[in-house]
């Protein structure tokens, strides 16, 4: 079984070619353009090769309701040329057969559940941590969806007591994103996160702001894994960081062994690394076919 795998990033799309096993033969990765080049490019590589199904997961905000009539676009990205371009409809007029469709944090968060570090459970919640943030969630088996899909980038948080930047997003000021994104580290400090010492002070901030959000998920969503992706989570001194304001912030409310003693089972980076979103848009493919 052939099935195309389509990772579309505001920066750069990833395309690839897979099996039902969540195995990757081949990949390529090209910058993302005007929306009618870089589909040109996803085609050109998909044509020949002979893929039963193809599987989006995709920046956002999306339109995942079939019966919208902006079903398959971008919405309201910033991105130029994106917002409301027929995205789904384009590759569907190349490639008539079934196609998967969600956010490319919706899709990490199935392939993880599917192959990697959430692999037989029937939960779990996927941020993504780079130049936004994003979050997939896997509840009871299903990807949620809902009025729209997850925004939890752009939560409210508490402000960290010794922090006075004023935020980086340009909808909500001091969100998640705009307190703990790539962008956010860089223009609090002035200078590139993966330029930082690891014991500098924005770690500290930055597992404050994050731990809140996992918190929240935790008292909302109970998930049975968290999953943290993207740029910045590759600075492993996070993660004690933030297992440990998660306890302190649970106070031990939640009662479950895996809060306490199993935490650095429980939170945990991507168990299929850097293909968490290609193998992810696999998963939605095979979806698709009913697979």
């Amino acid at each position: 079984m052939r099935i195309g795998a389509i990772e579309a990033g505001g920066t750069k799309f990833v395309c690839g070619i897979g099996n039902e096993h969540g195995e990757l033969e081949d990949r390529v990765s090209f910058p993302t353009e005007q929306p009618e080049q870089t589909l040109a490019n996803v085609i050109s590589y998909f044509e020949g090769k002979g893929v039963e199904a193809i599987g989006i997961g995709t920046f956002g905000p999306i339109d995942l309701n079939p019966s919208s009539e902006s079903y398959g676009c971008v919405t309201t990205t910033p991105k130029p040329g994106w917002s409301g371009f027929p995205f789904l409809r384009t590759i569907k007029e190349a490639f008539d057969i079934p196609l998967g469709w969600d956010t490319d944090v919706n899709a990490a968060a199935y392939g993880e559940a599917k192959w990697g570090a959430a692999k037989g459970l029937d939960s779990c919640v996927y941020y993504t941590i780079g130049t936004g943030i994003g979050v997939g969630i896997y509840a009871e088996s299903k990807l949620v969806h809902g009025l729209v899909h997850p925004e939890g980038g752009h939560i409210k948080t508490r402000r960290h007591a010794d922090d006075h930047y004023e935020g980086n997003c340009p909808y909500h000021g001091d969100c998640l994103e705009g307190m703990a994104a790539g962008p956010a580290i860089e223009r609090r400090w002035g200078i590139k996160a993966s330029e930082l010492p690891t014991d500098h002070r924005a770690w500290e901030y930055e597992a404050y702001y994050i731990a809140q959000a996992l918190t929240t998920a935790i008292l909302m969503l109970s998930p049975k894994k968290i999953i943290l992706g993207g740029g910045v989570m590759h600075q492993n001194q996070l993660f004690p960081l933030i297992r440990a304001e998660v306890q302190q912030s649970l106070n031990g409310y939640v009662s479950s062994e895996a809060l306490r003693s199993g935490i650095h089972e429980y939170i945990v980076p991507p168990g299929l690394g850097s293909n968490a979103g290609l193998c992810g848009a696999l998963a939605l493919g095979l979806a698709a076919m009913g697979q």
